[in-house]
């Protein structure tokens, strides 16, 4: 088997030396060459033909926006993991760099000087991303897939809709700022979000799609009271969930043990949004690694909800969509640029006010 050839770019030796030694040890993984900064990175890539490039933010001469941008205009398809620090800066360029193509992101260990938790981190945060690209981005699905681009599972269901909660994770940025931005500033439900991102993180995205949506997105705040036209993030390092009190559905938020290895968790969501909204609620699953909101999403299936899930063609990983698709849970596949539509047409459809309050 080919192994997977890795360009390590980064401007601190030590990360350089710890990072290409980690990826060495796994017998999937070449590491091909490394760089100090973005310059000497584009120099090396037409001689040694990575298969995917770990990139630093943070790099003097040329930063990883600016390379990042460079290696888009010449290797349009090169698959390209941000690596960069869980700092406010890092996490402000890791969206930006998101939104200019990088294929994913990993955070850098937090404290290096521990040699343990650092093999750890990066076996655990890093790796499998770089075995997912390196291998291809559609690659990562089980079973027999569904090929056409829309398919119907069941016929439309004409239930008054109260709630959209959606679930995200490997390009989920991306196709947030797809799909929210097109929901009008009357949408009559609430939308919730588990996007997989650490904390702070969410903070910042949450802040990025307020600004270029017309419906209001927060991050969300346990107590909150949940109102239509509004969004919600969970938290990062949170799992959000929805309870009832006096016909009143507020926010929760915990650090309930992980789920799919995954905190916040699609599961944790979508198991509760059927509970308090029954056959009233819509989940959406989108692109991400992983199989987390399959068991959401039979929750939801088994109340009576509706499924949505992104097709294989548009997801930048179809991981979490195919595992609902494959277990016949979805009512239909689309590709993203029609998701918000869907989502409007269903939630107009019955024209009922909002029950959530």
């Amino acid at each position: 088997m080919l192994k997977i050839r890795v360009l390590v770019v980064d401007d601190a030796v030590v990360v350089r030396s710890r990072v290409s030694k980690i990826l060495a040890e796994d017998p999937e993984l070449e590491v091909v060459g490394v760089a100090a900064n973005g310059r000497i990175a584009l120099a090396k890539i037409p001689r040694l033909h990575p298969d995917v490039i770990v990139l630093d933010v943070e790099m003097p001469e040329m930063d990883g926006l600016q390379t990042l941008a460079a290696i888009r205009e010449l290797y349009p398809k090169l698959p390209t993991i941000m690596f960069s620090t869980s700092t406010y800066t890092g996490a402000i360029a890791t969206l930006e760099a998101l939104s200019l193509g990088a294929s994913d992101y990993a955070t850098k260990p937090s404290n290096l000087g521990n040699v343990e938790a650092s093999i750890q981190h990066i076996r655990a945060e890093l790796i499998p991303k770089i075995k997912v690209f390196g291998v291809g981005t559609n690659l990562f699905s089980p079973g027999t897939t569904i090929t056409n681009s829309i398919f119907s599972a069941v016929s439309k269901s004409r239930e008054q809709v109260d709630v959209v909660a959606i679930g995200v994770s490997t390009g989920g940025p991306n196709a947030l700022a797809k799909i929210l931005p097109a929901l009008p500033a009357d949408l009559p439900v609430p939308v919730l979000i588990v996007q997989h991102m650490p904390p702070m993180f969410t903070k910042l995205l949450a802040q990025r799609l307020d600004s270029q949506c017309q419906i209001h997105v927060h991050e969300a705040v346990s107590g909150a009271i949940i109102e239509p036209g509004q969004a919600w993030i969970a938290p990062g390092d949170f799992h959000m969930v929805v309870h009832r009190q006096d016909d009143i559905v507020r926010l929760g938020t915990n650090q309930a043990p992980p789920k799919n290895s995954c905190r916040p968790s699609v599961d944790i969501l979508f198991e509760s949004v059927a509970k308090v909204y029954s056959k009233k609620a819509i989940a959406v699953i989108l692109t991400g690694m992983g199989q987390d909101g399959l068991d959401g999403c039979k929750c939801i299936r088994e109340a009576g909800g509706q499924i949505l899930a992104q097709d294989k063609a548009t997801s930048v990983v179809w991981g979490m969509p195919s595992f609902v698709v494959n277990a016949g849970l979805a009512n239909e596949v689309l590709p993203l640029e029609l998701i918000a539509g869907k989502i409007i047409d269903r939630v107009r459809d019955n024209q009922l006010p909002f029950s959530g309050l």
